[in-house]
Order: C-alpha cells, then structure tokens, then sequence
C-alpha cells in the first residue's frame, strides 16, 4: 500500500504542469527577495547580491527539474554555455540598436546627453536589473512553462501558450495596454520562444533578454513602461505607433515587426530539428 502512494506521488510530481508550477512558485520566492533585499543596498553590493540569487535560480531551477520532474537538463549544459550566452547578447544588442536606429531616422526619437548621468552606475544598474529579469523570466517562462506545455501538447501550442503568458504577465507595467501585451506577445514572447525551440538552451535566450533589456535601460528608454534613468534623455515625437508611447520601445510597430522577422528564421531552423522527447537530447 505505502509503495503504490509512493509511486502515485512520484507520477504526481513528474507530471509537468506540477513541476512547472512547483519551479515557479519557488522561483517567485526567490527573485521575491532579491527584490527585498536590493531595496536596502546600492552599487556594488546590489550587483552582487543579484549575480548570487540569479545563480542560486539556475541551482534552484537545476534541483527541480533533477529531483522533482526527474528530467535531463542540457538546456542549461555548461558545454558551450558562454558562446551561447554570447550569441544571444549580440542577437538582442543588433534588435533594439537596429529598431532604435529606425525609430531616429523616422523621426520618433532624439538623443540628448544626461548632463548629470554617472556613466558607470547607469550601466551597473542596468546590467543589473537587466540580469534579473532576463535569468529569472527565461527560467520560469521558456525553461519551466514552454518544456512543461511542450511535453503535453508539442512545441508550437507551447511557444503559443507561453508567448500569450508572456504578453499578459507585462499588462500591469506602467503605461501597458492591450496593444503593449499584444506587442510584447509578438516581439519578445514569440522571439524568445523560437530563440530557445532554435538553440535548445536557455544561455542564448537569456542573453538576448540581458542585452535587450540593458541596452533600453542604458539608453534610457523606458523598458516595457518601466522609466530608466540612463545615459541620455530622449523624447518621443509623433504617434505612439511608431515611438510606443509611454510603454516605450517595445510598444512600437517597429519593434513588433523586426522582432518577428528576426524570429521567422529561428522558427524555420527550429521546425527542421526533430521534437523533443523524452528519449531525445535537447543540445
């Protein structure tokens, strides 16, 4: 009898949807108080309390998926770790440097100099909230959400699901609106799906997250309706179609329309490789 409750709980907990929601929820725990805790510290020793709990995610997030879903972890392989995470950051510098750049040339954007930026604490904050996010967001959203809905349901009804997530999770942000979470589902949601269905590791997608997010904030462009104090003052000019108003960049056609066709040939090569299965090495 304590065997068959044994196994029962042991299927129980392999079931995605649990483990899923087990990661997530001590995840949340986790980057809830790093959030607590930076709070009350600045500079260096903030930085260095989110290097240690992003680490401390990756652990957490390796703990569950070993002992609790009882699954092989090679999204996280440390083979090749860094050129991937290298890989993403150049991707998510080239997206936002290009849909910046377009935005200029149509006239949405200018450029002034912050005469009162501290250059080296601007970009420390922003590689330092930019870290946060994308390590603990490419966690929960692509290594937990989009493997647990794959595993029931295949990959494209998980990239769906997890990009809808995505572009919901971002409706309670600062100037967000139904078209912001749309934009948000198309642009980085879609983006970051296929960049993880493409290279099957979480290094790459999180460093195109880090490199998006921290670009925007270094730029000082609100990201995702979020101010950022950086190293310039820009002012949008004209519709909020084209400068995303005050949700910022990733409110922006622009930014929805190179987002997908960056995405289109990561979906295209991510389609040629053969589903994931339990029996098949995602590397």
């Amino acid at each position: 009898m304590k065997k068959t409750r044994s196994n029962n709980i042991e299927k129980l907990l392999r079931f995605p949807i649990t483990w899923m929601l087990i990661g997530g929820i001590v995840l949340t725990l986790v980057q809830g108080l790093l959030l607590v805790l930076t709070e009350r510290v600045e500079g260096a020793l903030s930085l260095f309390l989110s290097i240690l709990f992003s680490l401390a995610a990756i652990l957490v997030y390796k703990l569950i998926m070993k002992y609790v879903a009882q699954k092989p972890i090679p999204e996280l392989s440390r083979q090749h770790a860094w050129i991937e995470a290298v890989r993403g950051v150049i991707t998510g510098a080239f997206f936002i440097a290009v849909s910046t750049l377009i935005i200029v040339l149509l006239g949405g954007y200018s450029f002034q100099w912050a005469a009162a930026a501290d250059p080296g604490l601007i970009l420390m904050r922003s590689m330092e909230t930019a870290l946060i996010a994308a390590i603990f967001e490419e966690l929960l959203f692509r290594g937990l959400m989009l493997q647990a809905i794959q595993t029931l349901g295949g990959r494209w009804i998980a990239l769906a699901i997890t990009s809808l997530t995505f572009g919901a999770f971002h409706l309670g942000n600062p100037g967000a609106t139904l078209w912001s979470a749309l934009a948000i589902t198309l642009e980085a949601g879609v983006l970051l799906g296929a960049a993880f269905l493409w290279r099957r590791n979480l290094w790459f997608a999180m460093g195109l997250h880090f490199a998006w997010n921290a670009l925007e904030a270094a730029l000082g462009i609100p990201v995702s309706g979020l101010p950022s104090a950086g190293l310039f003052t820009v002012k949008a000019n004209g519709s909020a179609w084209l400068t995303g108003g005050d949700f910022g960049l990733e409110g922006s056609i622009v930014t929805v329309i190179l987002g997908i066709v960056i995405a289109i040939p990561m979906l295209i090569l991510a389609a040629r490789k053969p589903p994931q299965t339990k029996n098949n090495s995602r590397n």
